[in-house]
Parts: C-alpha cells; sequence; structure tokens
C-alpha cells in the first residue's frame, strides 16, 4: 500500500520508481529523426506506437508532471506520422474519410477530426492540418489510415497522391511554452491561434508550427520536414532556446491527458472495443465526439448512413469520466479494469491515473447507458478487489478548455 503523501506547497508530490522492462532495440522498428538525440536524457522506457519506437517517460512520472503543469516540455511525437493527401482531388478524399466537414476548414487550419469505417466505427482520430487547398496532412495515432486511404483512393479513382512524407513532429507544451517558440520563431508565433498553423523557417530548416498538443496546456508542435536529415539540428535548438526557462525533455504525460478529457486511441477509442459485449465498433456517438460528425453536409463521407442511423437510434454504452476509490493508482494499468455488478461484467475502465491536482483517481470507463448518468455509482473490480467508483463530468480540469485557448500576451 502507498503511504500517504506528503504536502509540499500547497500540492501533492509522489515519486515511485518507474519499472521499465527491457525493450530490444533492432531494425524491425523504426526510429525517429530524434532518436539518438532524445537517448541523452535518459529515457527510462518506450512502448512502440506506428511500429516506431516512442519514448514514455525519461523521470518519474509526477515529475515530470509538475513539470509540464509550471514549466516547459519537449516531447518526441514523430510516432504522429503524417498521412499527406495532395492533388487535385486532394480535399474529394479528405472530406470523404471524416465526418467532419471540410468546407468550414481554411488554409492553415487544423481540426480534430475522426476517421469512420462503412459501419461508422472509429477507425483513427488524428489532427488534420489544411496546408494549402488541395495539400492535407493527417496527424495520426496508432493505426493504418495511410493504408485505408490508399485503398480508398484507388477504388475511386482519384487524382490524388497519398504518402507519407518525411515529416517529423514535436510537442512543445506547458505555460512557458510562449517563452520559448518567440525565442525560436519571434513575436508572430503569438498570433497562431488555438488550433491554426503557420510555416517557419529556421536556421535552414522548414517547420510548420501548430498551436495543438496533447495536454490541456497552452502548446504548439513543430512539424519539421526533411526530418530524416535534420532531426538532431531542431532537437538541439529547441533545447537551447529551452534552457533559460528550464525545459525539461518528457514523455506523453498521461495524467495531464486524462485530466483534459482526451480520449487515446487504441485505449479510450478502438476498433476493438467488444471486450465485454458484443457490440464490435466504438462509434463517435458512444465516445462522446457527436461534434465531430456533420451529418447536415452535402458530402457523402464513410459511414454517414450508419452515422445517421446511430444518430436517430441512440446507442446502448458511453465512454464516461469517472472518480476511483481506493489507493492511488500512480502507474499504468496493464489491463483494462472491470466495471462489475455483483459477479458479471458490465464495462471497462480504459485509462485511470492518480491526479496530484485533484487528488482523486481519475479516468474513463464505457458502461451501458443507462449507467452513464453524472452521480451514477459503479463498482471497479482491481487486483486487490472491489472499489466504488462515480460517473462525473470530464474534462476533470479546465472544462471549457480556457487555458490552451487563452489569447496571449503580444499576439494582437
Amino acid at each position: 500500500m502507498i503511504p500517504p503523501p506528503p504536502k509540499t506547497k500547497g500540492r501533492v508530490t509522489l515519486r515511485i520508481s518507474y519499472d521499465a522492462p527491457k525493450m530490444h532495440i533492432y531494425t524491425r522498428i523504426r526510429k525517429s529523426p530524434y532518436f539518438y538525440a532524445h537517448q541523452r536524457h535518459g529515457v527510462q522506457s518506450y512502448t512502440v506506437c506506428n511500429r516506431m519506437y516512442h519514448p514514455r517517460h525519461y523521470d518519474d512520472i509526477f515529475v515530470e508532471y509538475w513539470k509540464l503543469v509550471n514549466d516547459v516540455t519537449m516531447w518526441d511525437v514523430a510516432v504522429e506520422r503524417q498521412v499527406e493527401i495532395i492533388g487535385p482531388d486532394a480535399f474529394t478524399l479528405a472530406n470523404m474519410i471524416t465526418p467532419r466537414d471540410l468546407t468550414k476548414c481554411a488554409v492553415k487550419q487544423c481540426k480534430f477530426v475522426l476517421n469512420t469505417d462503412i459501419d461508422g466505427g472509429i477507425i483513427n482520430n488524428p489532427v488534420l492540418l489544411r496546408l494549402d487547398e488541395n495539400h492535407f496532412w493527417f496527424s495520426v495515432a496508432d493505426h493504418d489510415v495511410l493504408l485505408w486511404a490508399k485503398g480508398v483512393a484507388a477504388a475511386l479513382g482519384l487524382d490524388v497522391r497519398v504518402r507519407e512524407p518525411d515529416v517529423a513532429p514535436i510537442q512543445i507544451q506547458g505555460p512557458k511554452s510562449t517563452n520559448v517558440m518567440v525565442d525560436l520563431f519571434g513575436e508572430s508565433v503569438l498570433r497562431i491561434a488555438y488550433y491554426w498553423m503557420e510555416r517557419y523557417e529556421l536556421d535552414g530548416m522548414d517547420v510548420v508550427v501548430s498551436r495543438t498538443g496533447y495536454t490541456g496546456e497552452v502548446g504548439y508542435e513543430i512539424y519539421l520536414q526533411n526530418a530524416s536529415y535534420n532531426g538532431t539540428k531542431l532537437w538541439d535548438a529547441v533545447l537551447a532556446a529551452g534552457e533559460p526557462y528550464d525545459l525539461a525533455v518528457i514523455g506523453p504525460c498521461q495524467i495531464r491527458r486524462v485530466e483534459a478529457g482526451i480520449l487515446s486511441y487504441g485505449s479510450d477509442i478502438a476498433l476493438d472495443n467488444n471486450r465485454f459485449s458484443d457490440y464490435e465498433f466504438l462509434n463517435p456517438y458512444e465516445a462522446g465526439l457527436e461534434y465531430t460528425v456533420e451529418l447536415d453536409q452535402d458530402a457523402d463521407f464513410i459511414g454517414k448512413p450508419a452515422l445517421r442511423r446511430i444518430a436517430r437510434e441512440g446507442v446502448k454504452r458511453k465512454v464516461v469520466g469517472i472518480e476511483i476509490d481506493g489507493d492511488p493508482l500512480v502507474g499504468y494499468i496493464e489491463d483494462y479494469l472491470q466495471v462489475v455488478d455483483g459477479a458479471r461484467q458490465i464495462g471497462q475502465v480504459s485509462s485511470a491515473f492518480y491526479s496530484p491536482r485533484l487528488r482523486k483517481n481519475v479516468g474513463f470507463a464505457l458502461v451501458p447507458v443507462e449507467l452513464a448518468d453524472l452521480g451514477t455509482e459503479l463498482r471497479v473490480l482491481k487486483a486487490a478487489g472491489e472499489v466504488r467508483a462515480k460517473v462525473v463530468e470530464k474534462p476533470f480540469i479546465d472544462p471549457k478548455k480556457e487555458i490552451p485557448r487563452q489569447e496571449l500576451a503580444g499576439a494582437s
């Protein structure tokens, strides 16, 4: 049992030893353009995403959390591989593979989108960047969107090129991220609005800078072009700019991600979320992402008839925010925790972490829709036995996303 955490300056400080089993590094799994640069920082653990090594932690997860919340952090997120769609029919294809109406997406605008299959199931949840009228990047999570988009284009005979460009993003996240970005790119970077982008040249390197991220904090992503040749050069440039602001290299902060209500593809959203029911595909309405489905548009995007039917008939399960009683959850859950009714499993917890600021265990659970109302009491089966849980509003912190959306000083 973890002892009660000490109080430090009004906040909870926990430290855990991170047990990282050996991962063999070899050629079958790709290395990012930043791989050898980020190894200097003492990476403790990797996972594999999009067939690429993905650094997860360099320090204790709570140390990394406080660096993100209080200062500024840099992450290697080259695993967000880009699916580039370019050519005369690029808009037609891009608009077909997402339920969002891209006639409402201007050049240099970004959109959080879903890719859906013919049955309305979620294939991926990328960030889309519109670089030009007929030039798009889908910055994808862990799935084969590239092959799927190629297949759709080929089947329809579209005049379009679909490929993975030599582009690798890094994320600069935290309240001091604006200081680092201004020192790198000048005051104009402050004029980039939330979910918009701009092109820059930095010491001979072409980059796209977007005001996006995986944290619910003020943050940016730098998409490096010709990344295979310039990865270490960009990494070192950001390190130098971040030194006055105590920049730390970390992995994706899952605690902050959950606090911000951001669902992870493969955990909270997946095609195979059928571990406790007969339903095969998680759809946008079950995930609480129905705002990304625009059924009134003229385009016949993939999955439109199915999603229209689901919107009309309703759903039988929902992803909800929950608070979980018991000892602090200070590491990754190794498998889905069961939501139970007596001896029967009725749902599953997909992500759950101890929030140092809320001083509670918070997470996401997929439950029958009749148990999705706020305040509903649940029972969750952990290794140590059953504990109580309660359905609560998500996001857990900053529900209106005022932190990442804020107007930045000097932006006018």
